[in-house]
């Protein structure tokens, strides 16, 4: 699967755009704040309906205006498909599929996506809530109905600590609590399900993320990843290890028997102390915690390692062909030896888009696309020799579009 074409109108700093891109190596370069990642990002949207930078829609909108719109068409094989996407300042957001309305939800199904960014070094770096979200994130991809259950299990923990904190404010004990124990089960039934998701995608992401790890950093330093439960008694949110060892029994009953232990603890806090929301999944090379322990270049091959694994498991499912692989602005933070095995690997999928403030930073086999950026405007597009996706040389101002930009001639 590869991009054809991508449409913005009011996102970012765009006014409108359109970009014609090429299957295989494409590269966006332009000075730094001159919107090459804002393309990037609208793309990856698509696939996360969210953004990687930002945790809310409205800083995707155009200044002045209430919504952005994204367009794209994507093909597999013989199959064209046209994602439309409105994002709203306020309110819900709309889509549409080849023409027809559908919810935003689905989008994920056409579009797949797998985005490197320098933000992702909070992953290996950052708070356990990174990691947690880049798991959640792989496990939407993969398994688009795992987001219902997410967004199900943090309505529920909502709800339930707010009534602990209710219960805290007028000084009710457990015993006289009774409708906790609801708020109990349906945390455990949802909880236990996405703990054993995490679970299992660890245990597949191992392998690759070895294998894509030695073939960046050119060193076997045996990196492993695995998820710190707090159910088990480890409590990651507050740098507490486990007290005991793995319980016995299925998760629920694990994650029943760790709410009632931490009971009295949870009514004296206000707050639901056991759960997925507290759990961190643990990076480690040369026997070492990533975190705290390993070097700039190797905390860049860990961060690199879990975004290339991600590609290869969805690779090896997706009926739809490669997912496409965004590298943003990557090189300029690696020696030469990693930007080399770097390319190398991501060549290697049907499309690749790389943002780069530095042409020459970028290996010259992903340099095959150029798409020129400046002050929020598609410059110039530099088509690769002999592709049977290219264009002639492009100039697009601010104020010019085709007929098909996003939202004017075919509003929501």
């Amino acid at each position: 699967m590869f991009v054809e074409h991508l449409g913005l109108q009011d996102f970012r700093n765009y006014k409108t755009a359109e970009v014609s891109l090429a299957r295989g190596a494409n590269v966006f370069v332009g000075r730094n704040g001159q919107g090459k990642t804002n393309l990037a990002e609208s793309l990856a949207y698509l696939a996360t309906l969210g953004s990687h930078r930002v945790s809310q829609d409205a800083p995707l909108v155009r200044e002045g205006q209430n919504a952005a719109f994204v367009r794209a068409r994507l093909a597999h094989g013989e199959r064209r498909v046209t994602l439309d996407l409105q994002i709203n300042k306020q309110g819900a957001n709309k889509a549409r599929v080849n023409g027809a309305p559908v919810k935003p939800a689905e989008l994920p199904r056409y579009a797949h996506v797998v985005l490197f960014a320098p933000e992702d070094l909070q992953i290996v770096r950052g708070d356990p809530s990174a990691r947690r979200k880049f798991a959640d994130q792989m496990l939407i991809q993969r398994r688009p109905r795992m987001a219902g259950i997410i967004a199900d299990y943090e309505r529920v923990l909502k709800q339930r600590n707010a009534l602990l904190k209710s219960a805290r404010a007028r000084g009710v004990k457990g015993e006289g609590l009774a409708t906790l124990e609801v708020w109990d089960d349906k945390l455990i039934t949802l909880g236990s399900q996405l703990i054993d998701a995490r679970l299992a995608l660890a245990a597949e992401m191992a392998a690759p993320v070895a294998a894509a790890y030695t073939a960046i950093a050119g060193a076997d330093h045996s990196p492993t990843l695995g998820w710190v439960l707090s159910i088990t008694g480890a409590d990651p949110e507050e740098n507490e290890g486990s007290d005991s060892a793995l319980q016995s029994g299925t998760t629920a009953e694990q994650f029943r028997a760790a709410l009632a232990a931490k009971r009295s603890s949870e009514l004296d806090r206000g707050l639901t102390l056991v759960g997925p929301h507290r759990d961190d999944l643990l990076l480690m090379v040369r026997g070492l915690p990533v975190k705290g322990y390993a070097s700039h270049g190797e905390s860049w091959s860990v961060a690199l390692a879990l975004r290339l694994a991600s590609a290869e498991l969805l690779r090896e499912e997706l009926s739809a062909g490669d997912p496409i692989l965004i590298l943003d602005d990557v090189f300029a933070e690696l020696d030469a030896q990693r930007r080399t095995r770097l390319a190398e690997l991501a060549a290697g999928f049907e499309q690749v888009i790389v943002t780069s403030a530095v042409e020459e930073d970028v290996p010259r086999q992903l340099r095959a696309h150029v798409v020129r950026v400046q002050s929020g405007q598609i410059i110039a597009i530099e088509p690769a020799e002999n592709s049977e996706n290219s264009v002639s040389e492009t100039i697009l101002t601010a104020g010019e579009s085709s007929a098909n930009t996003v939202g004017e001639d075919e509003p929501f």
